[in-house]
């Protein structure tokens, strides 16, 4: 009995530690390829970046330069790109120091 108790609880574990993470990123990313509208930016899963011009049922129209417009699957549709913006801190910490105003330190 305690040998089953044990198994059972090892099986459990890797439940949780390999397929429940894995499963809720097969989720997240079939939610965000449903998502994707006309106008995104994406990334395809081969490393094109473009914008969606068109979407049907299991195919996206995406430009990936001026006039030249790609058929992919659905599927291939690795991320949306987002921008991201980086604000500085208003209060001046995180900056690195000026060495340029440092000439007064001694020589190492």
């Amino acid at each position: 009995m305690g040998g089953f108790l044990i198994l059972v609880l090892v099986l459990a574990a890797v439940w949780l530690i390999l397929i429940l993470p894995r499963r809720r990123r097969q989720q997240a990313h079939s939610s965000m390829q449903d998502s994707i509208e006309v106008g995104d930016e994406v990334i395809t899963a081969g490393g094109l970046h473009g914008i969606v011009k068109e979407l049907a049922e299991s195919e996206v129209r995406l430009e990936i330069a001026p006039g030249v417009v790609v058929k992919l699957d659905r599927r291939a549709v690795a991320a949306v790109a987002r921008e991201v913006v980086i604000q500085a801190e208003p209060n001046g910490e995180g900056k690195r120091p000026n060495r340029a105003n440092e000439a007064d330190e001694e020589p190492r």
